[in-house]
């Protein structure tokens, strides 16, 4: 793999960081404030609705440069969102911070995405895009307990500075590590959105939303489920998180390498075990050791989906897949606000801690049903071959393969090169070929 995935994974490791260490430094950051508890959640809000909003509205922007300063713009945003959470003299100026960094979020994945496919050979896309992606798995098992230790026995202020030194070092590789490639011919914006009216992106964003909602309708309410139902203590939920992100990175891994060989069965197989997996906890929810190994499976399940469907959003984007890529990741961050919501009312309406993964399940099935609905599609399309060859930019001095041109039945290939001449025939100017012996 090229070192510049390495260069995409530390930028990923430290965006996965911000995103989640907070939520177990609310109560630190509520105090200094002096603002309660619910209302320093409006950090986690103001954070996913930026990242929803700031995918498009960044990867528009980006189209104007090579993709490379796309990345470092990216990344200089990240860090003076985190800067200024870090200094915020007041509640409010803490909330454009979040903000400000959180624009990075759709934008950093769905371009990496792009980038990391076109950095490997095509049958290695997926495998590429799981390993930028390895970086944010693994901020939730190394970089939010850390992150979370560290605000504990010093200062929240400090854990923003350490992710801000994070995106530094992120900003640094991406400079040195990724190749300045040009920005592909007819990459404009009306290209961009034009991908938007083919069926096969609109459903694997649709299985996006569905299939990560089933993952957050559990994860949401994990706490009071572990500590009410499971009957673990509180000390012990941190733990918990620890083993659902080493889910995250063994499910990310193995959806990366079985995506690149059979795309919609690792999907079948990952959506159908999700919304096994989610109606089991719930009938299993109250013994500990159950418990654990669903929180374990809910995660691998879960992130095993990532690597295929932003593949499959990459495939049927054509020449122009930038803008569907970054979509495709606020559409991760839609599912999980539609899995709260969902899990929330229906722990409000009394039916207990465990119902949102009911609700979890059922969006798993109905993400699985998307996904045979898709692939009937495009059987019935003759296989789903593009319509037009998707653009690669290949690496400096690689001279891409012959293709073989369309031919009818019966007519000789020809992908003989210009220069050469059939044995046995007399070049134009020269003496005849020798015949083979």
């Amino acid at each position: 793999m090229p070192l510049a995935l390495l260069a995409l994974a530390v930028g990923a490791f430290g965006i996965g960081t911000t995103e989640f260490v907070v939520m177990g430094l609310l109560p630190d950051i509520a105090g200094d404030f002096g603002v309660s508890v619910p209302t320093a959640g409006f950090l986690v809000t103001g954070y996913a609705l930026g990242v929803m909003l700031g995918a498009p509205l960044m990867t528009v922007i980006g189209t104007k440069i090579s993709r490379r300063q796309a990345l470092m713009l990216l990344m200089v945003l990240f860090i003076v969102g985190n800067v200024l959470s870090a200094l915020a003299p007041a509640f409010g100026v803490m909330l454009i911070g979040r903000v400000v960094a959180s624009l990075a979020h759709g934008a950093f994945f769905g371009i990496g995405s792009v980038v990391a496919a076109e950095l490997v050979a095509p049958d290695k896309k997926a495998g590429a895009i799981s390993m930028m992606f390895t970086g944010l798995t693994v901020a939730n098992v190394v970089g939010v307990p850390l992150g979370t230790l560290v605000g504990q026995h010093t200062s929240w202020r400090v854990t923003f500075l350490i992710i801000a030194a994070l995106g530094v070092l992120g900003l640094a590789g991406i400079a040195r590590l990724v190749p300045d490639l040009p920005r592909p011919e007819g990459g404009r914006l009306r290209h961009e959105v034009a991908v938007f009216k083919n069926v096969q992106v609109l459903l694997a964003m649709a299985m996006t939303v569905l299939g990560f909602g089933g993952v957050f309708a559990a994860v949401t309410y994990i706490a009071p489920m572990m500590t009410h139902v499971a009957g673990y203590a509180e000390s012990s939920v941190t733990w918990l998180l620890v083993l659902f992100g080493l889910g995250m990175v063994v499910g990310n891994l193995l959806g990366g390498r079985f995506a690149d060989r059979r795309l919609m069965p690792m999907l079948f197989t990952a959506l159908g075990g999700l919304a096994v997996v989610l109606a089991l906890f719930t009938l299993g929810a109250h013994d500990k050791t159950a418990a654990a190994v669903a929180v374990f499976l809910i995660g691998a399940l879960g992130f095993a989906t990532v690597p295929p469907l932003q593949k499959r959003v990459l495939d049927h984007a054509h020449g122009a897949p930038t803008l569907a890529s970054a979509v495709n990741i606020g559409a991760f961050n839609a599912g999980n606000a539609l899995a709260a919501w969902l899990g929330g009312l229906v722990i409000a309406a009394g039916a207990g801690y465990t119902a949102p993964n009911w609700i979890g399940a059922g969006l798993a099935v109905s993400a699985l049903a998307l996904a045979v609905i898709s692939s009937l599609l495009e059987r019935g399309a003759g296989g789903g071959t593009p319509a037009t060859p998707p653009v690669t930019a290949h690496r400096p001095g690689h001279v891409p393969a012959l293709e073989p041109a369309d031919e009818a039945p019966g007519h000789r290939s020809a992908r003989v090169p210009a220069c050469a001449a059939p044995a046995g025939e007399r070049p134009a100017g020269g003496p005849p070929a020798p015949a083979p012996r």
